[in-house]
């Protein structure tokens, strides 16, 4: 049985083991802290050695060393696209024909629409343990001001439950022209982030300069979008960087996806990381998602033909379908390994881009120790769905677990990573401010009428 949260102020939690990188002023050198944690007022006052605590007349519950953390934080995601699946799906699972159908969707995407879809996504982030959320919103012509007045909505709405940023998603030309400088201020007001896919092209720099520019001006953190493709010619995220260095940009820089880094050459991998570094650049790699995209009917087919495997290659072009070669993530260990911030995050859920998911961290975790094997050791990966993304999103006091923090916890059975890992740990407790929250995920029920009413 899952142990019992008192409504009550003041309890101790006993008998916990937390990951010591998950801890903020307790030292210890073993990967699992084994403590006591007093909870009072809605906030962690005291943190001791297990079996230290001396609580008198104040209840006291036993967690048989199950696992503590902290509220993840979900730094990159999607949720103006999220749960249109049932209406608007992918008919062969690729990136080109996922643009598409968000692209058809879109004549859907009125307030009512938007608000019901991103409020099930929050639902559902929050109802699993996420503390925090920053969101791209596709934000060309007319979609900026209507997606943006939903979230600033929403942003007002869940102040008291769900940090909210959102960052632009658009193409980067569009901020060499005046409609770009007016999405800028618009995104001031809601204090939100420039940002967009970039793509390579002659005029990269000078949309990257531009871009920059508007953000120094206005005082605008970064996040873009960049070589989410398995083509090794695409190098947008090592202009980015150049681009940072050449601006001196002291804000907060973050880059998405990255796949194509995977696919390159490895002295060309060490000039793109060293200029990361140099920048300060924050990287979140999208396992899921990119898993479920990259290398569909494309990698196979180019390895063949520059292998001069021709018999093998028609024989594979009789099928609609292949194998995938390759995982879709882009080189978080390296990355890890220059001292380069990496961040995992659910992206897309139950959209064109992605089928599936549930805004829930703890499965971007757990697919994210599965695809990219961070189980050799596991160390402070633990810190990719938590204190990373929270700095990244320049949210000091998440990501952590320490004295004085606010007991937003999320409590677990399992007792050591492989527990966490292998089962599906539907019986969490999640708790706001010391107390339990109620964990009823939202119906996908609720959305039926959106989808009827497409048709």
């Amino acid at each position: 049985m899952s142990p019992i949260i008192p409504q009550c102020d003041h309890y101790w939690l006993v008998n916990a083991h937390i990951p010591s990188s998950l801890l903020v002023g307790f030292e210890t050198t073993q990967e699992l802290a084994w403590v006591d944690l007093e909870i009072r007022n809605g906030s962690v006052t005291q943190i001791v050695a297990a079996g230290q605590a001396h609580p008198e007349n104040i209840p006291t519950i036993d967690l048989k060393r199950g696992l503590v953390w902290c509220c993840f934080v979900d730094l990159h995601t999607h949720l103006d696209k999220g749960h249109m699946w049932p209406r608007t799906n992918n008919p062969d699972g690729t990136f080109n024909s996922a643009l598409a159908q968000c692209r058809d969707d879109q004549q859907h995407w009125q307030p009512e629409d938007l608000y019901r879809r991103m409020e099930f996504g929050l639902k559902c982030s929050y109802v699993h343990g996420t503390g925090a959320i920053r969101t791209h919103l596709d934000s060309l012509g007319e979609q900026a001001a209507i997606s943006l007045s939903v979230f600033q909505a929403l942003q007002r709405e869940w102040s008291d439950r769900l940090v909210l940023q959102a960052a632009a998603l658009v193409p980067l030309d569009l901020f060499l022209t005046p409609a770009g400088e007016q999405l800028a201020d618009r995104l001031t007001e809601v204090q939100g982030l420039l940002g967009g896919f970039a793509q390579m092209n002659p005029d990269l720099d000078v949309q990257l300069d531009r871009v920059f520019s508007l953000a120094k001006e206005r005082g605008l953190d970064l996040d873009f979008h960049t070589d989410e493709s398995g083509n090794p010619a695409d190098v947008t995220l090592r202009h980015v960087a150049a681009a940072a260095i050449r601006h001196e940009f002291s804000g907060k820089i973050v880059c998405g996806h990255c796949c194509s880094l995977a696919m390159q050459p490895l002295e060309e991998v060490v000039k793109t990381l060293e200029l990361v570094k140099q920048a300060g650049i924050g990287i979140v790699s999208l396992p899921m998602c990119n898993l479920y995209l990259q290398d569909r009917n494309q990698l196979a087919s180019q390895h063949l033909r520059q292998n001069n495997q021709t018999d093998r290659l028609a024989y594979l072009e009789q099928f609609a379908t292949h194998t995938p070669r390759w995982r879709g993530v882009t080189l978080v260990h390296e990355l890890k390994h220059f001292g380069i911030p990496v961040a995992f995050a659910s992206d897309n859920c139950r959209d064109p881009f992605y089928a599936y998911g549930d805004h829930d961290g703890w499965e971007v975790f757990t697919q994210a120790v599965r695809i990219a094997q961070l189980d050799a050791p596991y160390g402070n990966w633990c810190q990719s769905v938590t204190q990373i993304p929270a700095d990244l999103m320049g949210l000091p006091t998440l990501g952590r677990i320490g004295v004085g923090q606010p007991a937003d916890l999320i409590l677990f059975k399992a007792r050591n990573f492989n527990e966490l890992l292998a089962r599906s740990p539907h019986d969490r407790i999640v708790l706001r401010q010391g107390k339990p929250i109620d964990r009823a995920l939202p119906d996908y029920a609720e959305l039926d009428d959106l989808y009827a009413a497409a048709k």
